[in-house]
């Protein structure tokens, strides 16, 4: 999914509807990075301690270290692995 040659990058919401819907391809294991604003980081979590709440179009709902749920919205998803491998990634807003 990642791109190398101009060609158009699936935004987030594709992305997460096919590793939901595409049989052979969601049967991996997946991770998702996201940016967080006070660690100024990518923070990685597993695909399953994320909902994707279409009550939420704007937001994934992640249930986070401290065990609240909270949502993340999905220009803060930065990355997406599976089993391992990068396959999506959107760079990082600036760092100033």
């Amino acid at each position: 999914m990642t791109t190398s040659h101009g060609a158009r990058q699936p935004p987030i919401h594709e992305v997460l509807n096919r590793i939901r819907w595409d049989p052979t391809f969601g049967g991996g294991r997946f991770e998702l990075g996201y940016w967080d604003r006070v660690s100024r980081q990518v923070v990685r979590i597993p695909l399953e301690q994320v909902c994707v709440d279409p009550a939420y179009h704007y937001a994934l709902r992640v249930l986070d270290a401290s065990g609240c749920i909270v949502n993340i919205p999905y220009h803060r998803v930065m990355a997406v692995w599976r089993d391992g491998v990068l396959i999506w990634q959107r760079h990082p807003p600036n760092q100033s």
